[in-house]
């Protein structure tokens, strides 16, 4: 169990670059939850990093003693008094809540004594606050946020889900080796199958950006498995004998954003038209009780907590993103996503493919054979 003094400097026994800082004040659902979902954590992975909370000290504490986890030996906390609401803007964040929950957690990360921060907070000033305080990886001018999507058969990384809504050709390419890197922690895939979102997959279909991008993937090789362009009606089917699925979805962030709302929205629509048809008459409603397990499956599906957070890669320093709402379990997972991500030390990995990727886009173009 540690501690830090009120003018948010670290003590010495809290020095540990493996720690996980979990901003306990982002939640919707308020500190309580992300207690819970600590305490969930702590119990279910014997090898996750050890946790830092980080807010209103007195108040995490209170609720760790109800949860039974206060003197945790992987449990530390760190005081901070300002909350971030879903309405503050990031840069008037950094100015005038310097003491907040989210911006604390992320400073932990960029004084070594963190490795990540999970938080629930406000999207664009965690993201805003990251980037400016963390700064990007070498070779990388962008992050870009990753967000796991169902498909038939399985899941996909979709990235970037609204990071960096204006991108460039050498931005989609970081997007897609970031992404292969995800696929690879979160489902275990050695070669994840990368697709560039585009509007058909004949050569020459699509934008500028979607061209240049189509052209610098091919130059990769064996650095990513690239499956080249697919359309909108592709990245949710199983694939077929020959076309395996796809497992990495690489877009810009408008255009990713746009795509996990429309998802995120059509998955409530889905859901709330079958119990709206199912109680439409006693017989739709046997019906309905004779189904359940199947309905039960399909939520089990869609649900997001299977899948805890969306990292936003491409930083120094691991972030992960969970909903706001998000409950215990999906804070639980987000956080041991956090830990696993650490184990392997994911930022190193995706720094040096990253590098690599810039070596072999900028090669000049080799010229034709004589005929």
């Amino acid at each position: 169990m540690e501690s830090t003094n009120p003018t948010g400097q670290t003590a010495p026994p809290m020095q540990r670059a493996n720690r996980i800082a979990v901003d306990a004040m982002g939640s919707d659902l308020g500190p309580a939850e992300t207690v819970a979902a600590v305490k969930l954590a702590l119990a279910e992975f014997p090898d996750l990093s050890p946790v830092t909370l980080v807010g209103d000290e007195p108040t995490l504490r209170k609720h760790a003693a109800a949860a039974g986890i206060e003197g945790h030996p992987k449990l530390a906390y760190f005081h901070a008094s300002e909350v971030i609401t879903m309405d503050d803007k990031p840069l008037v964040v950094l100015k005038k809540k310097k003491d907040a929950s989210t911006i604390r957690a992320i400073e932990l990360v960029k004084l070594g004594a963190a490795r990540a921060v999970v938080s629930c907070a406000n999207t664009g000033c965690l993201v805003g606050a990251s980037i400016i305080k963390l700064r990007t990886l070498e070779g990388a001018d962008r992050a870009a946020l990753s967000a796991i999507l169902p498909r038939d058969g399985g899941h996909f990384v979709l990235i970037d889900a609204g990071a960096n809504p204006e991108a460039r050709p050498d931005h989609l390419v970081h997007n897609a080796i970031m992404g292969s890197h995800f696929s690879r922690v979160e489902f275990g895939i050695a070669r994840p199958r990368v697709g560039l979102l585009t509007i058909g997959t004949e050569e020459g279909k699509g934008n500028a950006l979607i061209h240049d991008t189509h052209e610098a993937l091919k130059k990769l090789g064996d650095l990513i498995n690239y499956a080249g362009p697919v359309e909108g009606f592709q990245v949710f089917t199983a694939g077929a004998p020959g076309n395996p699925a796809i497992d990495v979805v690489v877009c810009d962030g408008f255009v990713g954003n746009v795509c996990l709302k429309s998802w995120e929205s059509l998955a409530k629509f889905v859901t709330t038209e079958l119990k709206r048809n199912l109680k439409a008459s006693p017989l739709r409603m046997l019906g309905a009780i004779l189904s359940k397990g199947a309905f039960d499956a399909l939520k089990e599906r869609v649900k997001a907590e299977r899948y805890g957070g969306a990292p936003l890669l491409g930083v120094n320093g691991l972030v992960v993103k969970a909903h706001g709402s998000a409950n215990r379990q999906a804070l639980k997972n987000a956080i041991n996503d956090a830990s696993e991500m650490i184990k392997i030390d994911l930022n190193q990995r995706i720094a040096a493919d990253i590098a690599r990727a810039n070596a072999l886009v900028r090669q000049p173009a080799q010229p034709a054979p004589a005929v």
